[in-house]
């Protein structure tokens, strides 16, 4: 489970995170091979062309979500193995799921699954660092370190999208729904105070790549708590007193000065149209009853709904961190796994992802946003005496649709217990590679650190039978 602990927290220190230049020296990472012993060669010959999505829509379930109950479902393995649920047909012939999964079942023909996710570390932690930057951490083996995020830290694959591909408008290249946090758990009394963690910010590319974090109620005017206005300052007052500063600013002195006066005019732009109501792209006040019902009236559900929209409106990454439960601590179900899955996570994620690209579709518009669904690592196929599932990073599940992906397909399989991939073993930085190929990026592509030392994007290989 995840460490009890708590961040107190405030509005102004939140808006002054969003805007705070970053200081120290860049991380001396190390990458993992991009090619592991019995790995088959699935990569692309680097003279073929990248794809061509607008947006990505990253669906991270924070816990790490049971493979075996979802999308690898092992009928005939034992009793301790295989749990209560069964699988079902899909619309795809010969590819199954699991029976709490109809809606998706019927949504199978447009995404595609991998079962062969493996990296040997079961550490929450620096699996969410390397599920989502693709390096490892100093600390491998450290399961809960509540260190903040550092400047030194490697960049999340929105802000690194965010630097290649920004928005087309004034809107930040990568918006994270809510940001990437953590929900403590003390005597099965859940707490609300959220802990951030690190792999989800820009890391060494500065906070101009930082999310914008929607952390309040998804299509509400408080959705978002960094552009809250302090009391007694109205949005025009808040304009004036930008004014005033320019002037005394100008003119500016250096890149870091003008990149912070960039950032000053793109937070007091976003600040005045937020308190004014005037972010339509932030809204779901215009999307029909019957659709927000589709999605789902619940937390998850409406975030989906404006995810969909922000990438309309030409966000290049959204980020949606599902980690809002009550029976278990998120996804991390080391007790009442079935008991979490049956009542909430599974009926959720059913509904709001078979809704998204059942939407997304029909709106002509799966082909240019590519859908990511995945976790940290999978769990184990021993059920625990707490009729739960432990970490396992040896083998998982992730799901990939739009943007270029062949949907109705599978990629890689695991052994007769979902222990192991015994066919096609694909690296978490292999999906990197191949997400950033869909969006029309070579993985190769030079990002550099505060010491301008040179890194390449990704260390993964692009799965081109998905493409």
């Amino acid at each position: 489970m995840f460490s009890a602990f708590e961040q107190s927290s405030s509005l102004l220190p939140q808006r002054r995170n969003w805007l705070r230049s970053g200081a120290g020296l860049a991380v001396a990472a190390t990458s993992w091979p991009s090619r592991l012993l019995g790995r088959t060669d699935l990569s692309r010959p680097r003279e073929q062309s990248a794809g061509s999505a607008k947006s990505c829509i990253l669906i991270y379930l924070l816990g790490g979500p049971p493979h075996l109950d979802m999308f690898d479902l092992k009928p005939e393995a034992p009793q301790e193995v295989r749990g209560p649920f069964s699988p079902i047909a899909t619309n795809v012939p010969g590819i199954e799921i699991c029976e709490l999964l109809p809606q998706l079942a019927r949504v199978t023909d447009k995404l595609a699954l991998v079962r062969s996710v493996s990296h040997p570390n079961s550490n929450h932690t620096p699996m969410i660092y390397y599920t989502l930057t693709g390096r490892p951490t100093a600390q491998p083996l450290l399961d809960n370190d509540i260190r903040p995020p550092q400047r030194s830290d490697f960049p999340h694959l929105g802000s690194v999208l965010a630097k290649f591909k920004p928005a087309t408008n004034s809107l930040p290249g990568y918006i994270s729904l809510p940001e990437l946090a953590i929900r403590s758990s003390t005597q099965g009394e859940f707490k609300r105070a959220r802990s951030p963690l690190r792999g989800g910010n820009a890391g060494f590319l500065g906070p101009k790549f930082d999310p914008l974090s929607v952390n309040g109620e998804p299509g509400t005017r408080e959705a978002i708590p960094a552009l809250a206005l302090p009391h007694g300052v109205s949005a025009d007052r808040l304009e004036s007193r930008a004014m005033l500063l320019s002037l005394l600013d100008h003119p500016a002195r250096g890149s870091a000065s003008r990149a912070m006066q960039d950032m000053q005019a793109q937070a007091v732009l976003l600040t005045g149209a937020a308190n004014r109501g005037t972010l339509p792209a932030f809204s779901l006040d215009n999307e029909p009853a019957e659709l927000r019902d589709r999605y789902g009236r619940h937390r998850f559900g409406q975030t989906m709904l404006l995810a969909r929209r922000l990438a309309e409106a030409g966000v290049p990454m959204i980020s949606i961190h599902f980690n809002e439960m009550t029976v278990c601590d998120g996804w991390d179900t080391h007790s009442k796994n079935f008991d979490a899955l049956k009542s909430e996570l599974l009926p959720m994620v059913d509904q709001s992802l078979s809704a998204l690209l059942a939407d997304l579709d029909q709106r002509g518009r799966l082909d240019e946003t590519l859908v990511v669904c995945l976790g940290e690592f999978g769990r184990t196929p021993k059920i625990n005496g707490n009729a739960g599932r432990d970490h396992w990073g040896d083998c998982g599940s992730a799901l990939l649709a739009g943007g270029g992906i062949h949907g109705g397909q599978v990629l890689g399989a695991s052994d007769s217990i979902g222990a192991y991939p015994i066919s096609d073993r694909v690296d978490p930085v292999d999906i990197h590679a191949t997400m950033y190929h869909c969006l029309g990026l070579d993985p190769e592509r030079k990002i550099y650190d505060e010491l301008q030392r040179p890194w390449e994007i990704s260390t993964g290989r692009v799965l081109t039978r998905l493409l």
